[in-house]
């Protein structure tokens, strides 16, 4: 009996210890402020074994303390060719600790990676979750993952994300002794502790009882902000391939290496490359005709198998499919002019308007994009091979104004894509509308767009259902009610593309009509909507990541007999935050109306935050003055 009860008291032992230590009243107070989620362990160990081998194992302790936080009470884990999942299991506890469920990797859903315009991928994931809702809960997850294959190494982040806290977070990596772990730290000065044992050097990070952070409406990204060490392999291996990493020449041979012997051509696309570029003179020109039959002859598909995730398809396959990623295409392009005897470059880059510019002084995989350039004698051609209908030599929000990593034979050199001004980006509007007795308006709207305010217009023209444009138009103006009944658009392609918007707009009851006063607010399509929380406690820099300039001149025909009574005073501003300028004149039949507002991309301490509420309150409060008409006696 006594042997029984001993049994069962060390049973309770796992059970009791893990009831004292997820029980989440025993979270420090200071974790919990403004917090939705607490990291209660955060474990990565990585032991590489030689270039190409290595096992990861991680245990993750959540805590979820609102629903913002349940997309940590989930778990998602992805796999393929080159990294396998050996085991993995997850438990659930309630806010006191105890254990409710436990699954293991045979009890997870197996899923594709492959998602919309994907042919190829060999990537799938494990993924699993307790869709729990009785806050607090706490998650645990175990996972051992093996790497047969190395290009990059994993991050430390001891802060996952925004309003999420860390009560405890360590990171190790074990290696051959003469193995070089390379490692930068970022927004901190966290140094790990270096032990070594036999043949093998131990690096170890460790940090506890960080508080929870929080983003700010126009802040620098999380990843500009949050404290983390950026990791990367010196000599590494993939699927035979070989490299090293510490240097970006090191890093651009092996990725040169992948494109080797990858641009020949069939003989009729040889021909039809001299067809079409030997009569021209300017090599400009013979780019813009080679894009052109790229653009008309191929289009994107993602194909992301083993080391085809970094290596592009070969250029005679891309023009036997007509298809290929981002990598093939710009490959494929390069090919192109390469036959027509014009030098293109092979560039990595990171492509989306929210990514992080990389980090020069740390050589690492570091991109999720492949585009080509062509370098001339005073500037460089960039081209978007991925794109059917873009412009030549444009760049735009997607991959503009960021570094990038050209490649070639003697290594990677780091270069920037073109930067658009306020002088670039500008929205030209000129409306000639018409009010009438009912105060219904009826208006001409003539918008020319250029730089990347024409890339909204772009996409509707090329991208769009005719029942998505009509859902895009009548949502883009700030009016009650309005209807636009007819849309015309011209395109004017080039390193500065343009887009000529011609609308027609009814919108009833837009004057509002009280006995004999008349109301018309006289900016009529561009009223400013942005304001800010004039009460917050700034902590990070503000950032203004929109340069534009717009301008609108408007004229409004307005019912006989009626003469102004109210009528607001011009407005003009000129700040650092930006300029801003608006008049109106009232004449017996008609309203004149002028305003410009300009901004320039640019970071303000947290000390100007007050005079910037201040400068958009300004503005919202010119945009939406309103005339006042009387009728006369």
């Amino acid at each position: 009996m006594r042997e029984i009860l001993n049994a069962f008291f060390i049973m309770l032992i796992p059970c009791c210890l893990h009831a004292q230590t997820y029980n989440a009243l025993l979270i420090p107070d200071s974790l919990k402020k403004d917090a939705r989620a607490v990291v209660r362990e955060d474990e990565y160990i990585l032991e590489i074994r030689s270039a190409s081998k290595a096992i990861a194992r991680e245990h993750h302790v959540y805590t979820i303390l609102n629903e913002n936080g349940d997309n940590l009470g989930g778990f998602t884990s992805w796999y393929d060719k080159f990294q396998s999942i050996n085991s993995v299991s997850m438990t659930l506890y309630d806010g006191m600790g105890k254990e409710l469920k436990h699954v293991k990797k045979k009890d997870m859903e197996d899923r594709s990676y492959v998602t919309e315009g994907t042919l190829m991928n060999d990537a799938r994931y494990k993924e699993y979750n307790f869709y729990y809702k009785v806050y607090p809960y706490t998650v645990a997850c175990d996972e051992e993952d093996e790497f047969n294959g190395i290009l990059y190494f994993q991050s430390w982040r001891p802060l996952l994300n925004s309003g999420i806290s860390t009560q405890h977070s360590k990171y190790v990596i074990i290696a051959p002794k003469e193995y070089e772990v390379r490692y930068k730290p970022v927004n901190c000065n966290f140094q790990p502790v270096i032990t070594t044992a036999g043949d093998r050097k131990t690096y170890t990070w460790e940090v506890s009882n960080l508080p929870a952070r929080r983003t700010e409406v126009a802040g620098p990204r999380w990843k500009e902000i949050a404290p983390h060490v950026l990791m990367a392999p010196s000599d590494f291996e993939a699927e035979g391939y070989k490299g090293n990493m510490s240097s970006w020449e090191n890093y651009g041979k092996f990725f040169h290496q992948l494109c080797v012997g990858r641009d020949a051509l069939p003989d009729d696309i040889k021909r039809k490359v001299h067809e079409l570029t030997d009569k021209l003179q300017d090599p400009r020109q013979k780019v813009y005709a080679l894009y052109d039959f790229l653009q008309k002859n191929t289009h994107y598909i993602s194909i992301q198998l083993g080391i085809g995730g970094w290596q592009p398809f070969p250029a005679d396959y891309v023009a036997t499919k007509r298809y290929g990623d981002c990598k093939a295409l710009s490959n494929y392009m390069i090919a192109l002019l390469k036959e027509a005897g014009i030098s293109g470059k092979y560039v990595i880059i990171y492509g989306g308007r929210d990514e992080p510019d990389l980090i020069d002084e740390f050589p690492s995989l570091q991109g999720n994009h492949v585009i080509s350039c062509v370098p001339m004698a005073r500037d460089t051609i960039w081209l978007e091979c991925t794109s059917q209908t873009e412009s030549p030599g444009y760049m735009g929000s997607f991959t503009g104004d960021r570094k990038a990593i050209l490649i070639d034979e003697a290594g990677a050199h780091i270069v920037r894509t073109p930067s658009y001004s306020s002088a670039d980006n500008t929205k030209c509007r000129v409306v000639n509308a018409t009010i009438n007795t009912e105060g219904n308006l009826e208006a001409d709207v003539a918008t020319t767009y250029r730089g990347t305010r024409q890339e909204s217009p772009h996409g509707l023209i090329y991208g769009a259902s005719d029942e998505e444009r009509e859902k895009y138009l009548n949502g883009l103006f700030h009016l009650p009610t309005y209807k636009v009944d007819k849309s015309r658009y011209e395109e004017e392609k080039g390193a500065m593309p343009v887009i000529r918007e011609y609308l027609h707009v009814v919108s009833p009851n837009y004057a509002n009509i009280t006995g004999k006063r008349l109301f018309i607010t006289p900016n009529l399509f561009d009223k400013s909507t942005y304001r800010l929380p004039q009460d917050s406690v700034r902590h990070y820099d503000f950032v203004d990541d929109r340069a534009f300039r717009d301008i609108d001149s408007i004229t409004i025909s307005i019912p006989a007999g009626y003469q102004p009574e109210a009528v607001p005073s011009d407005t003009h501003i000129d700040t650092k935050f930006g300029k801003y300028s608006a008049s109106v004149k009232v004449l017996p039949d008609k309203i004149l109306y002028y305003r410009s507002c300009e901004e320039s991309v640019a970071h303000f301490p947290p000390s100007d935050y007050p005079a910037i509420v201040r400068f958009y309150e300004q503005l919202y409060k010119a945009d939406h003055t309103r005339i006042v008409l009387v009728k006369k006696e």
